[in-house]
């Protein structure tokens, strides 16, 4: 098999890497863990869409530049690869723009997709509720159709970068006597209408990067319904899909990783570097080998986004086998740094800037998100395997 890039590939590779870089020396911003969702910086996101980096993928005649799937690939890579501050553009270029292209009418594709490859437009997910999670089907929140509009009442939980979108993917039940499949329906909201409050959630890493969102009576109109009434929730299943075949399943914590690999190279003990004692090759060389595997899975489901078809059996064997990793490089990295994995950064005997603890607090919460690995090797056994469901 060849696995080499085009030349193309190879410079836009490059050109990321010379920018990001270039920004890093500038002092622009530090790498950080999870940076792709809990970096939010808007003259960053600016920055990357000056560069045409943002919608790569989509039609020209919306402003995008019809790239693969695997060009954007390796412009996400090369982004979590230095811990880019990426998390309000993240959403938007992942699913929602290409939601709103196959499900949008014409207005809304050229409305709102060159905001969002301008970096104008921030969109959270809507998803998530208190009682539906991995069961989205089972969401409560009604959009109750009136005259000129819908009013919606419930509560969103998880909406990520909550604190900062100005636009929610939002997804309500607006048939209540249908089948819980079967009555929901997808509707692109502004943030700022009345009734929609805000209440900020502060993870365990001490981040504000999620919201609850509540609905209180708010007037959404119908120009927002994208795609058929009451068919949102295949959306979200195709949507859900191109969520989890992203590199940041498996690359999210990549600055960690890359500083452990430095860590044990430049660490001495009793003479010789770390990096020379037996359990510390053995970890690091079993990571390398998962680290490796994972990157050809997400490139894997990108070529089959490419050929046409949602990814669902390999995003669900991509996300289950990087979040994996992500929660063994955490692990590992608390093993080899022992009590200095445990400071933060700032820290006067902190080491790789903190990042060891912000990842093993953040990773638990890895086989939940977007999914469970329960769920995910659900979808593996039944719609990959063919094994009855």
């Amino acid at each position: 098999m060849d696995f080499a890039f085009t030349p193309e590939q190879e410079s836009l590779r490059h050109d990321v890497r010379s920018f990001l870089e270039q920004e890093i020396r500038e002092g622009l911003w530090k790498p950080q863990c999870d940076a792709w969702i809990q970096g939010f910086d808007p003259a960053f996101t600016k920055r990357v869409a000056a560069h045409g980096w943002i919608g790569l993928t989509w039609p020209k005649e919306y402003g995008g530049h019809e790239r693969s799937f695997v060009d954007r690939l390796i412009v996400t890579d090369e982004m979590l690869r230095y811990g880019a501050p990426a998390a309000l553009h993240w959403f938007a270029d992942r699913q929602i723009g290409g939601g709103i292209l196959r499900y949008g009418n014409e207005e809304q594709r050229r409305e709102f997709l060159p905001r969002i490859m301008r970096g104008e437009l921030y969109v959270g997910l809507g998803m998530s509720e208190p009682e539906a999670g991995s069961d989205l089907a089972s969401l409560s929140t009604k959009a109750e159709e009136q005259d000129d509009c819908f009013l919606v009442n419930g509560q969103k939980t998880w909406t990520s970068g909550g604190s900062y979108i100005n636009y929610i993917d939002l997804f309500a039940r607006t048939d209540f006597t249908a089948l819980k499949h079967k009555g929901i329906t997808e509707f692109l909201v502004p943030m700022d209408l009345p009734g929609i409050s805000r209440v900020p959630m502060v993870d365990i890493t001490g981040t504000e990067a999620w919201n609850d969102v509540f609905f209180d009576n708010v007037r959404v109109s119908k120009e927002c319904v994208i795609g058929e009434r009451n068919k949102g929730f295949y959306h979200v299943v195709e949507e859900l899909a191109y969520e989890r075949g992203g590199m940041e399943r498996l690359m999210g914590n990549y600055p960690l990783y890359d500083g452990l690999r430095k860590f044990v190279a430049q660490t001495y003990k009793d003479g010789a570097p770390l990096s020379r004692e037996p359990r510390v090759r053995t970890l690091m060389g079993e990571l390398e080998v998962e680290f490796e595997v994972g990157r050809l899975l997400m490139y894997k489901a990108a070529s089959v986004m490419d050929e046409g078809r949602p990814p669902t059996v390999e995003a669900s064997t991509s996300k289950v086998f990087g979040t994996t990793f992500e929660q063994r490089l955490a692990n590992v990295a608390m093993e080899i740094l022992g009590p200095y994995g445990g400071l933060t950064s700032g820290s006067a005997h902190g080491v790789i800037d903190g990042l060891a603890v912000h990842s093993y607090l953040a990773s638990k919460g890895y086989s939940l998100q977007a999914g469970s690995t329960e769920v995910l090797k659900g979808i593996i056994a039944s719609r990959g395997l063919g094994l009855p469901s």
